[in-house]
């Protein structure tokens, strides 16, 4: 039996990278304590197996020391002000594939003629929020007595994604790794990005995360791209982004879900503050950490009394709501976003696209799979 030289170093590498828990791995391959104290060598097709289960390219293992992996778009998450370290493969294999994704479909989009997207780009850091955010809503026919009328939050995003949709912006929402069930995407690490571009402007949401907290981070990568910025975003509600770009998306997405002139109409001071939270949360469809914040900036809550209501809040909020489940094609074309599956789909009718690269670039593998999401986009009778 063959044994592979593999630097004991990469071997701890590939593990600390992946995430997983070391007990689990432990299980799956009993010798790996031995093979990083360097006593035993994996055979290849064991080192094939470690690199599928730690999502490691296997070429990485045979390098003489572990590669520093940067994010391949600008990280403008933070911990206690300071920037993020090491991105896990789930998040830069997402990248990855929005990237891929998004460049195919410029490409669609120059072919089909379509015309850039003027919004992309169209305000700068020194614009005033409250008028942004209005011509936000107007671009994205946002109407807040529309929204309100939605009966849950779930329905509310929808109409959110069918909106950016139809203005022209990829909007992608998924708790998992492409189709990967089984690689969930973890809400703590990010919540969402904005990869920008005038033909195709992309938003990926962490639909590992709360409705309503899906609907924030919506909001704010969407003012990425009216910026005209790339960027990989972790939201802090609490106490603020520490990065300008990050502060002024916030607020101007604040502002767009719920604008301060409406909040100040509608919130009842007497009313039990936990009570009145709740009901503007279903009124305007976004969270109660978000309603909490919008109280304080509005000078309706000493700060006192906001950190213990955001704290309470916070813990309540705790469990995160997942994007699993439903029907397999609507699903598909959330995560995936609509715009880009059917052009997907058309490019291949129409004998634009290899079928295989449709199914790679969407995420199956079977030609059955394809007609029922044609049939499910509209493309197909």
């Amino acid at each position: 039996m063959t044994r592979v030289q593999v630097s004991p170093a990469l071997l701890s590498w590939a593990r600390d990278r992946s995430r997983i828990d070391d007990a689990l791995l432990a299980v799956r391959f009993p010798q790996l304590a031995e093979w990083e104290r360097g006593e035993k060598q994996p055979t290849l097709k064991q080192l094939e197996a470690f690199a599928k289960a730690t999502h490691t390219p296997i070429g990485f293992l045979f390098l003489a020391e572990p590669p520093v992996e940067n994010m391949p778009i600008a990280d403008l998450r933070t911990r206690k002000n300071r920037p993020v370290a090491q991105p896990s493969p789930d998040l830069l294999d997402t990248v990855y594939q929005c990237q891929q994704r998004q460049e195919w479909y410029r490409e669609f989009a120059q072919w089909m003629g379509e015309e850039q997207r003027d919004f992309v780009g169209s305000v700068r850091l020194e614009d005033d929020v409250v008028d942004v955010a209005a011509r936000m809503r107007k671009a994205l026919q946002i109407d807040l007595d529309e929204r309100r009328a939605l009966p849950t939050w779930t329905e509310a995003l929808r109409r959110l994604i069918e909106q950016a949709d139809a203005a022209g912006v990829l909007v992608m929402v998924s708790g998992v790794v492409g189709s990967d069930n089984h690689r969930k995407l973890d809400p703590d690490e990010f919540r969402g990005f904005a990869l920008s571009d005038k033909l195709a402007p992309l938003v990926f949401v962490n639909g590992a995360d709360t409705k309503a907290a899906q609907m924030f981070t919506l909001a704010h990568e969407l003012v990425h791209v009216w910026l005209g910025e790339t960027g990989l975003s972790d939201l802090d509600m609490a106490t603020g982004a520490a990065s300008g770009i990050e502060r002024f998306c916030d607020r101007v997405a604040a502002e767009l879900l719920v604008p301060l002139a409406v909040l100040t109409t509608e919130f009842q001071k007497v009313r039990p503050l936990e009570a009145e939270t709740e009901r503007l949360a279903r009124f305007f469809k976004v969270s109660t950490l978000v309603i909490l914040r919008r109280l304080f900036d509005a000078k309706k809550l000493p700060r006192d009394v906001y950190w213990a209501a955001f704290r309470r809040e916070l813990a309540l909020l705790s469990v995160r709501a997942g994007s699993g489940g439903g029907d397999f094609y609507l699903t598909l074309g959330a995560r995936a976003s609509k715009r880009f599956a059917r052009a997907v789909v058309v490019s291949a009718l129409e004998g634009r696209s290899p079928f295989t690269d449709a199914f790679r670039l969407l995420g199956f593998r079977k030609m059955s799979t394809f007609d029922e999401l044609g049939r499910s986009l509209g493309v197909l009778a």
